[in-house]
């Protein structure tokens, strides 16, 4: 089924582009899918197609349409999951570290969208063929909670609660450095203007809100557990590195890992907390980090 969404631009939200802008609205939908749908006529403004750069200017209306989505293509594949709890409406899978949420480029096969088509019959279909019940993500080699919406409605309600950031997320990390206060980042994420492939501090990006709090310190690391009050693209990632305490292990946003032999940064979604879509209470699931995170932990402690 198709959707629709109408905006009346205010004197905030003037002078931007229009894929920026819908992009900041739509937070379920990345800026290349927002600039898909513009390329394809799914948008306009003042009734009127237009293009991704156009300047937003003060009562502008902004019309954009959610093609409903085809029949799924992607190959179920019969990949262990590790369910963590199931209904009728949702599923919270602890995913490992290593696997891609949702297929892409390069990423067709092998996937947690692959294991879901295989062990669930029903998904939500709002986020189109490649991503059926994906409400949010979490980066390939991040492991931990991720929610799974089995229907559209349920999938309403989640992304309802993630965009209006009532969602109760946890992480814990091991970072470069010694940190021995507890702090909050404030700082907006965009895309690095030198490459493409990266996120970066970037003053016309959007919002991101973190907060650290130290666990236990080691010899030159630290391990911490963090609270997102917004979920940008490598949020945790960017923000650590931007105050030059970039994650252990990650080999986009820090120095190559020599002493460990990591397969990527150390960052596990340990908890997940949300009104559930049907029974509108609480729920809360917490899920102890992987093996390899706590045997390094004792790595650390003893060196």
């Amino acid at each position: 089924m198709e959707k629709e969404y109408e905006f009346e631009i205010e004197s905030t939200e003037a002078n931007q582009r229009l894929d920026i802008f819908l992009t900041s609205k739509l937070e379920n939908f990345s800026r290349s899918h927002i600039q898909n749908l513009i390329k394809n006529n799914f948008v306009s403004v003042n009734k009127k197609l237009s293009k991704a750069n156009y300047i937003l200017k003060i009562n502008d209306k902004v019309i954009i349409k959610i093609p409903a989505p085809t029949n799924l293509s992607i190959e179920a594949e019969n990949i262990p999951l590790d369910i963590i709890y199931e209904d009728n409406q949702i599923m919270i899978i602890n995913k490992q570290q290593g696997m891609v949420v949702h297929p892409g480029a390069g990423n067709f096969s092998g996937t947690l969208v692959n294991a879901l088509l295989f062990h669930c019959k029903n998904l939500s279909g709002i986020n189109g063929v490649l991503r059926p019940g994906i409400v949010h993500r979490i980066d390939k080699n991040t492991s931990g909670l991720i929610v799974i919406a089995k229907n559209d409605a349920a999938h309403n309600f989640l992304s309802w609660q993630f965009e209006n950031h009532t969602i109760n997320r946890e992480y814990i990390a091991i970072a470069y450095g010694n940190i021995y206060e507890n702090g909050t980042i404030d700082k907006p994420i965009g895309r690095n203007p030198n490459d493409r492939k990266k996120m970066a501090i970037n003053k016309n990006g959007r919002t991101a809100i973190t907060h650290y709090e130290v666990i236990e310190n080691f010899k030159g690391y630290t391990l911490l557990k963090l609270k997102l009050e917004t979920g940008r693209t490598h949020q945790i990632r960017v923000h650590m590195a931007s105050i030059n305490h970039p994650l252990l292990g990650d080999d986009v946003y820090a120095a190559k890992d020599k002493i460990f032999g990591l397969k990527g940064q150390v960052l596990h979604a340990r908890l997940l907390g949300f009104i559930h879509p049907t029974t509108k209470s609480y729920i809360e699931f917490e899920q102890e980090p992987p093996e390899y995170f706590i045997r390094l932990i004792e790595k650390l402690r003893h060196r």
